[in-house]
């Protein structure tokens, strides 16, 4: 069992991960992200399993980096730094990953929020990306994501002083999604997430992944894929069931085939 985790499956096909460091504000070292990594991928592999939340707890979602991790490593250590393995199997979750946020997400914490695909937040959470004040710059996809996500004139002064974005700033600069008030941010997120997990698992594996592609090819690529993706679901058992269930004026029950 992860000892830096607490996770819960529920039985709609929804699974809650808890971050759970609080004695150093849910930073993020290497043992936690290895942890993090291997239920994520576990969570890829169980059928049962449609939509994954991440959450940390009120005080902080998580405050960043390991600093005293950080510090007990030279440049050959760097160099091989284990957690870049970590990041790339975070990032590359398959299913609908959300992020339920209360409290601190910096640097590290505000990178693992970037890599989920929908955000609610406490209208008590900030954001930001302060590597700048220990001399370094984000090192797992924030100079990148946040970019993409807030343009460039907001990720600059981000990066660049180290300020943090509270909450209502973040929602009109597009890095989350919802605002809510901070005790009722997991049971949104269930919410969602629960929306999610009742849709057809190949059309939102699909949509998931045309979106993303949108980021990073360029249009005509883009609407190829998405004609491409349209075509494969044509030929489902769980488009055929949408159907049906549309004629029939009930709720459609899919089976992800």
């Amino acid at each position: 069992m992860p000892s830096n985790l607490v996770v819960q499956a529920q039985a709609d096909g929804v699974r809650l991960i808890t971050l759970h460091r609080p004695q150093a504000l849910n930073a993020l070292n290497t043992e936690l992200l290895a942890e993090l990594a291997d239920e994520l991928d576990a969570a890829a592999h169980d059928e049962h399993t449609r939509t994954v939340i991440i959450t940390g707890n009120r005080k902080a979602f998580a405050a960043g980096a390991d600093i005293n991790e950080m510090a007990e490593r030279d440049l050959v250590g760097i160099l091989n730094d284990p957690r870049v393995a970590h990041w790339q199997r975070i990032a590359a979750f398959p299913k609908p990953l959300i992020a339920a946020v209360n409290g601190f997400a910096l640097g590290g914490g505000c990178e693992l929020v970037m890599c989920a695909d929908i955000v609610i937040a406490g209208s008590d959470a900030r954001f930001g990306q302060p590597e700048i004040n220990l001399g370094i710059i984000p090192g797992a996809g924030g100079t990148q994501r946040l970019l993409r996500a807030v343009g460039k004139p907001l990720a600059m002064q981000l990066v660049l002083t180290g300020e943090t974005l509270d909450a209502r700033h973040a929602l009109q600069a597009g890095l989350i999604s919802e605002m809510t008030q901070p005790e009722l941010t997991v049971e949104r997120a269930l919410q969602v997430a629960r929306s999610i997990a009742q849709k057809a698992p190949l059309a939102v594996r699909l949509a998931k992944e045309a979106l993303l592609k949108a980021q990073d090819t360029d249009l005509a690529s883009g609407l190829r894929f998405e004609r491409h993706a349209f075509t494969l679901l044509a030929g489902t058992a769980d488009r055929d069931e949408g159907i049906r269930a549309f004629q029939e004026k009930r709720p459609a029950s899919f089976i992800g085939r």
